[in-house]
């Protein structure tokens, strides 16, 4: 996955992320929304095949960058859980 910045400061950030689509994007941009410092949080793909744009803005006690970071931990802890819960069944 490719990462570009495109703003960064201490309370907001703009990130194009390469390659993802509207499932990655709902799952990040909703997860994101569980930190109750994120005050917006969203991603916007321009056109059908372009890479989409994550806009953050948190109430600045914790940065953008850092809040992101958690949520992926997050979405991998939860996918972790689903494929441990999937070997289990089997």
């Amino acid at each position: 996955m490719e990462i570009k910045i495109l703003e960064l400061e201490k309370d907001k950030a703009r990130l194009l992320i390469a390659g993802e689509g509207n499932t990655f994007m709902n799952a990040l941009t909703e997860e994101i929304l569980t930190d109750p410092e994120v005050d917006v949080a969203r991603y916007r793909i321009k056109y059908q095949f372009s890479d989409p744009e994550l806009f953050i803005t948190t109430k600045g006690e914790k940065s953008p960058i850092a809040v992101i970071r958690e949520a992926c931990g997050r979405l991998s802890g939860f996918c972790d859980e689903l494929l441990k819960d999937l070997d289990a069944a089997e």
